[in-house]
């Protein structure tokens, strides 16, 4: 039977490219893939492509983006990742504490979009 296989490719939507990529870039510290579309940008993450692209809907008619999406990306230190984005004036939702995928934490993004942050444990 087909089937899907997993996730392959995470998009969210934004206002404004440019903040966006600022954003992704400067302080939470992903790196832009080498190529990315018009009106996209398109980060070097791995095991699945993430990308902020120009809006195909019209995003001022909700308050809530993403609303019933949890959107959760691997960290060296959920900790030190916090701390930073802290400093840097991020919205967080809640602070780090530990769980079943090791210890987490989420913040609200410039756009409204909820991200959680989980320490990826080495093996």
């Amino acid at each position: 039977m087909p089937h899907l296989i997993g996730p392959d490719f995470i998009g969210i939507q934004v206002k404004d490219i440019e903040a966006a990529r600022a954003f992704y870039t400067d302080v939470v510290g992903l790196r832009p893939a080498a190529m990315s579309p018009p009106g996209a940008v398109v980060f070097d993450t791995k095991p699945v492509p993430f990308a902020v692209r120009t809006p195909a809907i019209d995003l001022e008619a909700t308050d809530k983006l993403g609303w019933g999406i949890a959107i959760w990306f691997g960290c060296d230190d959920a900790d030190a990742l916090h701390d930073h984005i802290v400093g840097q004036g991020v919205e967080i939702e809640f602070a780090p504490k530990d769980g079943p995928f090791g210890r987490y934490f989420a913040f609200r993004d410039p756009f409204g979009y909820s991200i959680t942050a989980h320490a990826v444990v080495k093996s």
